[in-house]
């Protein structure tokens, strides 16, 4: 499923009750100060880090695929009394008409875009916005299979409402080879005894090191340094990892 198509109706309700953790704006905050603004948040979603780093006046703006996501993002803006400009565009087709020294994704959202051939296309939409000395910051990871005896399991919780809601891994399907895998997500929510339920299919496609470094060459950018979940030179055989991009020389 498209990744637009994936973040709308039932799943932006549930997606931030439901989030396991989020994401710790401090490292993003650091990093748009270093690298410097304006800066561009991609797959920006509902807000999160986003809002917390206009909260600290940082010119950043957002982008995301989802309209379904960015009307919660404006929504949660206005009830916080913050002004926040958010862009409704595919990563791959980014285009807009400000250049940013700072671009970056809060999360491994690049993984849902389905194939190398998209990632290229969004790679070289960073590199064009980025300004000659701007860096970006790109997050990847690799998924594990959900164990068997985890599947149909529900993570749930009870909103303010009374609504318990909860989303399960029902399959999962994997292609090493591809770098693919599918999960499909069911989720519920239960309010005043009516049950509503919608199946997605998740789609994680990811990267070798080497992979991603040759994807990054032909856009353009060249890689700085792989750092892990602390802005640290990342381990060799680490699999959740960052790169640091900035335009080719």
């Amino acid at each position: 499923m498209d990744p637009a198509d994936f973040y709308t109706g039932l799943v932006v309700e549930l997606y931030s009750p439901l989030k396991s953790g989020h994401e710790d704006p401090e490292r993003y905050a650091r990093f748009v100060l270093d690298s410097g603004e304006p800066a561009l948040e991609l797959g920006c979603g509902d807000g999160d880090p986003l809002l917390a780093l206009r909260a600290l006046d940082l010119d950043v703006e957002g982008v995301d695929s989802s309209a379904d996501m960015l009307a919660r993002c404006r929504e949660l803006a206005a009830q916080e009394g913050l002004d926040v400009v958010v862009h409704h565009q595919r990563m791959e087709e980014l285009d807009l008409d400000r250049c940013y020294r700072s671009i970056f994704l809060a999360g491994p959202t690049f993984t849902l875009l389905p194939d190398d051939g998209t990632a290229l296309a969004a790679l070289r939409r960073i590199r064009t916005h980025l300004t000659p000395d701007g860096t970006a910051l790109v997050p990847l990871f690799v998924p594990t299979p959900t164990p068997s005896e985890q599947l149909g399991r529900a993570r749930a919780t009870t909103r303010e409402d009374g609504a318990l809601l909860s989303v399960a891994v029902t399959t999962e399907e994997r292609d090493e080879v591809a770098r693919v895998q599918r999960s499909t997500l069911r989720y519920e929510r239960v309010l005043d005894g009516l049950t509503t339920v919608d199946e997605r299919v998740w789609t994680i496609h990811w990267y070798t090191r080497d992979g991603f470094r040759d994807l990054a060459r032909a856009a353009g950018l060249e890689v700085v340094e792989v750092q892990d979940d602390e802005g640290r030179p990342a381990a060799h055989d680490a699999s959740d990892v960052t790169f640091v991009l900035r335009a080719a020389r």
